[in-house]
This record gives C-alpha cells, sequence and structure tokens, in this order.
C-alpha cells in the first residue's frame, strides 16, 4: 500500500485537495477530523483542554470554541506546544491505526491529510509528501474569509507554522494553488497518473 501525505499552512487548500481525492475514490485519514472527534463534548481531551486553558475555550453548550482556543494557543510558543502536547500524540496514534485498518482492507494508494505532517512525524510513514502551497496574501484572504479571523490572528498562526521554505525542502512534489481550482485539479490529476 503506498501512502501519500499531504500539507501545507493554514489556508493553502488541504481540504479542496482531500475533498477532490474523495471525489475519486481514494481513502483520506484526515488529522483536523480526528482532533474534532477527540474533542466532543464530555471527552477526556476536551477536559484536559478545559484544564489547560481555562473554561472561556468552551461554548455555552459545553463544545469547544475552536476560534477561541486557536487564539490563545497561538498566542505565543508556549501556549502552541501546551495543545500540540495534548492532542498529537493521540491523533498520530489514531492515523496509525486507521493506516493498518485500510492496509487489512487491500487499498493501494491512501493520503494522509496533516498540518503537521512533518512536525509529527508523520511524513517518515508516507511513501511521498505533497505540499499545497499559496501566495501569502492568498492565504490570508482565504483564512479571513473562511473563519472570519482578523488579518492578526491569521499571521499569528502562520507565524507559528513551519516555513514555507522548509515545507518546500522536505516535499516530493509543491502543488500550486494561487491561481483557479481547476488549475490545481490539473496539477493533482497528473501526480495521480504517474502513481
Amino acid at each position: 500500500m503506498k501512502i501519500i501525505g499531504l500539507t501545507g499552512g493554514i489556508g493553502s487548500g488541504k481540504s479542496t485537495i482531500s475533498n477532490y481525492l474523495l471525489q475519486r475514490g481514494y481513502p483520506i485519514i484526515d488529522a483536523d477530523k480526528i482532533a474534532r472527534q477527540m474533542v466532543k463534548p464530555a471527552s477526556e481531551i476536551l477536559s484536559t483542554l478545559v484544564d489547560c486553558f481555562g473554561k472561556n475555550i468552551l461554548n455555552q453548550d459545553g463544545s469547544l470554541n475552536r476560534k477561541h482556543l486557536a487564539t490563545i494557543a497561538f498566542s505565543s510558543k508556549e501556549q502552541k506546544e501546551k495543545l500540540d502536547h495534548i492532542m498529537l500524540n493521540e491523533i498520530v496514534q489514531t492515523i496509525l491505526r486507521e493506516i493498518e485498518s485500510y492496509d487489512k482492507e487491500g487499498k493501494t494508494l491512501i493520503f494522509i491529510d496533516a498540518p503537521l505532517l512533518f512536525e509529527t512525524g508523520l511524513d517518515k510513514k508516507s511513501h511521498e509528501t505533497w505540499v499545497v502551497d499559496a501566495t501569502d496574501e492568498i492565504r490570508i484572504e482565504r483564512v479571513i474569509k473562511r473563519d472570519g479571523s482578523t488579518r492578526e490572528e491569521v499571521l499569528a498562526r502562520v507565524e507559528k507554522q513551519m516555513s514555507r521554505e522548509e515545507q518546500h525542502k522536505r516535499a516530493s512534489y509543491v502543488l500550486d494553488n494561487s491561481t483557479t481550482t481547476e488549475a490545481l485539479y490539473e496539477q493533482i490529476d497528473k501526480l495521480l497518473e504517474s502513481k
């Protein structure tokens, strides 16, 4: 079974690629979806997050206010490290179990969509890595539009992520998502043809 790791900075277009690959019938292991499952109301992980970051990270219904948690977590390197320490090991273990499960099912090609692919060592579990990228301005605008974040909030998150240069250096392939969705799909199709 071949594993392709997919990553990129905030607003670069990982979800666009994942959705397209799903439409094409490829299995996707989505780290963000796993993270959302882990922090459901009354979950152990959510309780740990509240202990660490305070009750104000919760919505009135007891669910996680992801935007508020992100604002706190990306306010400093220490806060980001606290969040990663709580979440990452569990996410990686879940991903490894899903890889095993797909392997048993006899899948020939699967994708891991993970914002922290390189930071968690999941790139070492991948046969190749795809980094999706776009210009800073396009990425910032996308996140502002998607999340209702301020420019400053987006920049704070970009600052705490692995640099574009480092991601490009580690990538097997870099996909440019600065123009149209169609142009991005063409790049993906070209890479899939060689698999």
